[in-house]
Order: C-alpha cells, then structure tokens, then sequence
C-alpha cells in the first residue's frame, strides 16, 4: 500500500516548495524506498502549455507527451523515476473529469457538488499517480488561505483519514522573513500560516521555515511553541548557492526520521554521498568558461530552468563552472552582434513567436562565422536553418512561416499531421488550439554515421519534443547541397531531427529540433551539454 507525504506551502509562492518536497524525495531514495511524486495545481487550465512564460515560467515536457509543471523537472533531477502524464494534474482536468462523468450520467442524477464529487476525484487522481511506488510526495501548489486550493487541501484532508494511521504525513513550508528595520526575523506569518492550516484540519509533522538565514534555536522553539509541533519538526531551510545542497541541510536536521515516523516505516540509513560529490565538483572546478544565451525572456530566467540546470550539470561532469550570460535577441537586432564577441560558446534556445527572431538569426551566423561553438535547440536550430538557408544556399528570403506567414521561401513550416507520443495522429494548421496540438514527447531517430551527431550520441537518439514548426523537407537538399548537414530524421515523417556543420567546417555547430536538457540530470549530465561545455572549455583555450 503506497503511503503518502502531502506538501503544502503558506505565507508566499515561489518558497522552493518544489525543490524541497524533491529533496526529501531524494533522501527517502537514499534510503532504499521507491519514490514518486506529484504536482497538485490549482489553476483552472488544463495544463500550461498555453500559459506565458513570464507567468508560468518553463514548460517541462515528459516522455509519454505531457506538458507539466517546471517542478515536475526537479523531481527527474533529484530522484531516479521518470514523470508521466499523472504526475501532474490542475483544475481545469478535475473539473473535466467531472463534468464528463455528470454528462455520461455516472453520478445517477444526483447533484454533483465540491465535497464529494470534485475532492473525491482529486483523490482518484493522486492514487492513480502513485500507483506502485512506497511512496508518494505529492505536492499541493498555491498557498493556504488561497480559494483555489482550499478543494485540494480538503481531498488531501480526506485522503489522509482514509488512509488511516501511519500512511500519510504532512510537511508544511512557510516564510521566516527578516525585517531589517527591526533587525529580527519575525515568526508571525509562519503561526498564521499553520493556524489557517489547522483549521482545514491538518495538522503538520514538519515545518520548513524558509529564510535569508539560519533560524536560531529560540526562534524555532517559540515557532513550535506556537504551532504546536515538536521542536525538531520546525526546520531551518536557508539560502543556499546551489539547490543540491538542499537535501543534505534537511537530512542534517532530520526531516527523514520524522516523516519515515509519521509513516510508520525504518528502512535504512540515508546515504547523500552522490549529493556530497556532486556539491564538491560544483564547488571546486578546475577551468571557467562563459556561455551567451541568446533569448528573449532574458528577464524571467524561470523560463530556461531545465536549461540552465543541464549546463551546469555539463559543468560537474567536465570539472567546470559555466557561467551563464543572458543577451536580449531583440538588443542584437538593434545594436548588432558585438556583444557576442566575449563568449566561449553561443546557445540559442526555444522559443515561439516572431520577436527578436532576426536577432537569434544574427547570434547564428556569428557563431557560424567566427567558428564559434553554437548549440540551437528546437527554435534555435530553425534560425540556424535559416540563416543557412538565406545566406551559404542562395535562398535570401528564406523563413518560417511562424514569422511571416506569406513567405516565398518557407525553410521552416507546420506540417499537416503528426504521429504524436501516444500514436494518435494529429492534424493542424495556422488555425489549431494552441493546446495539444504540438509534436510532444519522447521519440527514437536513427543518426547518421561519421557525424557530429554520431560522435554524442552514437547510433540512436531518444528525446523529447515540444513544438509546431518543422524544417520543410522540400528546401532541405538544397540546403545540404550548400554544405549543411542533416544528420538524423524520424522514421516516419523524415522529419529534421539533428543538423550540423562538418567538423572540418566549423569546431561545433549543431542544432537539434527537440528539448535535450528535459533528461539532464546532475547525476549523469547529458552527452549533448557535456559535448558542447567541451567545445567551450577548447574554444577558450586555443
């Protein structure tokens, strides 16, 4: 029977509530338990497939074709089991579900209300998402007191009674905030945030309390005090420089032995030796490189967490920091690319929508020319396409019919159908749901020998998708023609998967259609990310 740990935060958002139900994840791994997790979240759409980036932050894509949650990707990063579809679900499915159900007539004519009908249908979620593990950290977004969770917070509540003793514990996170005017941190927000907890009828077994600093011992005796929870369950979770230090500071001050109380259980001690490794090489690198990001949410970092991450786990596996400089596209369209000239390495990454695009194309064709190391990834590998396109294979008003629809030279283009990761065939046009109607997911590529490609990955690819634009394969040899290499397609549409410039042509020049820092783990690294942090550390050394 799979027992389970509820994750519910207070006072603010973005507390790190993710990367700490992750970190305990991690610890309860190191202890031999089988884990999973899930991503409660309360908002009304379906999925934030839609949502801006500058609201939602990054879109983490799973292997069976979801689009989920970012935190979703925390949970790859620090534990071994793989996110599905049911690791993450919103409001919006809920109510779904259920107005499909009512329609079907499956709740016989009776009035389909809150309690039980939409709580009892959260709980048949989460159970079918944690199906098979020991346990299950399941994750409630939002903050207590907000209306929109109240639904979740109840089912977790009824959840937990039916479960019965020892199968559910409670972890609650909330803000200890410093006041420098007062000099002293004050515990007020965190009493009312347990209080309003309370009195929903949970009562938590841990209290994570999240400051700028260690929180002292009195601090945290008056807060237990308050709160009614033992000593040892009120923990101080500080500012770190680096989120893989997380699970050591909770496994330090014991939030496993509580938790594995709570439940009942006594597997064995934690080993955070990996953790311990890994914390080591990103403290003690023995070279520096600097990578110039070419985006345009330069100002909501959110928006390339996977990404972000995958470098500096390429940094761990190759003893290096890789410092990280964002560059506005829309400032090199204007100004030019001058200040690219600092960078041991370009990577232009995803992206949808046709600002700043000309100044990705530009970010391309100076790496291209000054053999400078170049990653483009899905978008990034489509202005790499184009620049080539207008500029080495006579094709000048080559484009994407994304940026302009009328095009005469469309390189980049919608495809009419698509086998998405679950067999379905899709069709869409200019005129589709934004929703579900992307290439999603994890698919299998052939490459081709004697590559760039080939020399990464060897003789297969598996990656993830999320886009609506492809390569047009009716430009595409001519294109090759003019020395740009195509160096896997999909089996089934022939689709563009990897394009490169040959070795002899340039160090490291490579776009990818998919979304390659969605398997990055600190753990492994990823081949691509190392490749190219190795064609960095060689750039800046020649």
């Amino acid at each position: 029977m799979t027992k389970f740990v509820f994750v519910t935060g207070g006072v603010v958002s973005s507390l790190g509530k993710g990367i700490a139900a992750a970190s305990l994840a991690a610890i309860l791994e190191s202890r031999g338990l089988k884990v999973t997790m899930l991503k409660l979240d309360p908002y009304i759409n379906v999925d934030p497939g839609t949502m801006s980036p500058f609201q939602h932050g990054e879109v983490f894509v799973t292997d069976d074709g979801a689009e989920t949650d970012l935190d979703l990707g925390h949970y790859e990063r620090f534990i071994s089991s793989k996110m599905k579809k049911v690791n993450n679900f919103t409001t919006g499915q809920i109510y779904e579900s259920v107005i499909r159900k009512e329609r079907r007539g499956e709740y016989l004519g009776k009035t389909v209300q809150v309690i039980p009908h939409i709580t009892n249908e959260i709980q048949e979620f989460i159970h079918r998402g944690a199906a098979g593990a020991e346990i299950a950290i399941v994750e409630i977004g939002g903050t207590v007191g907000d209306i929109e969770s109240l639904p979740f917070l109840e089912a977790a509540r009824q959840l937990s009674l039916r479960a019965g003793r020892n199968n559910a514990s409670f972890v609650h996170l909330t803000l200890v905030p410093y006041v420098a005017a007062a000099g002293e941190l004050k515990t007020k927000p965190t009493q009312h945030s347990v209080q309003k907890l309370r009195e929903i009828g949970i009562f938590p077994d841990a209290l994570l309390c999240r400051s700028d600093r260690a929180i002292p011992d009195d601090e945290r005796a008056k807060i237990s005090l308050f709160a009614n929870i033992r000593e040892e369950g009120v923990i101080s979770v500080w500012d770190a420089d680096t989120i893989y230090k997380i699970p050591q500071m909770l496994r330090a001050q014991g939030l496993d032995t509580i938790v594995c109380e709570a439940l009942g259980i006594n597997p064995k001690p934690a080993d955070l030796s990996m953790w311990d490794k890994l914390v080591y090489a990103l403290e003690n690198p023995k070279e520096e490189i600097t990578i110039g990001m070419v985006g345009k949410y330069v100002d909501l970092t959110e928006s390339y967490k996977s990404l972000t991450e995958a470098l500096r786990h390429a940094g761990i596996h190759t003893e290096s920091r890789v410092n990280i400089e964002y560059v506005d596209s829309e400032e090199i369209e204007a100004q030019g690319t001058d200040s690219l000239k600092k960078f041991d390495a370009i990577l232009v990454p995803g992206g949808f929508g046709k600002r700043g695009v000309e100044g990705k194309i530009k970010a391309a064709r100076f790496a291209r020319e000054n053999k400078v190391p170049y990653l483009g990834i899905c978008l990034g590998m489509q202005v790499a396409l184009i620049e080539y396109a207008r500029n080495m294979a006579g094709l000048g008003q080559a484009n994407s019919t994304e940026f302009d629809p009328e095009t005469p030279q469309p390189v980049v283009a919608l495809i009419d159908e698509w086998q998405n990761a679950d067999g379905k065939v899709e069709k869409r046009d200019e005129n589709s749901d934004l929703g579900g109607t992307m290439r999603l997911g994890a698919q299998t590529c052939a490459i081709k020998p004697n590559t760039l490609a080939a020399e990464i990955y060897g003789n297969v690819v598996t990656e993830r998708h999320r886009h609506r634009y492809e390569a047009n394969n009716h430009y595409l040899t001519r294109i090759e023609q003019a020395g740009l290499v195509v160096s896997s397609r999909t089996a089934t549409e022939d689709l563009c998967e990897i394009m490169e410039l040959p070795r002899d042509v340039h160090p490291f020049y490579i776009g990818v259609q998919y979304h390659p820092e969605f398997k990055s783990t600190p753990r492994d690294g990823h081949p691509l990310f190392i490749a190219f942090v190795k064609a960095a550390l060689a750039q800046k050394q020649s």
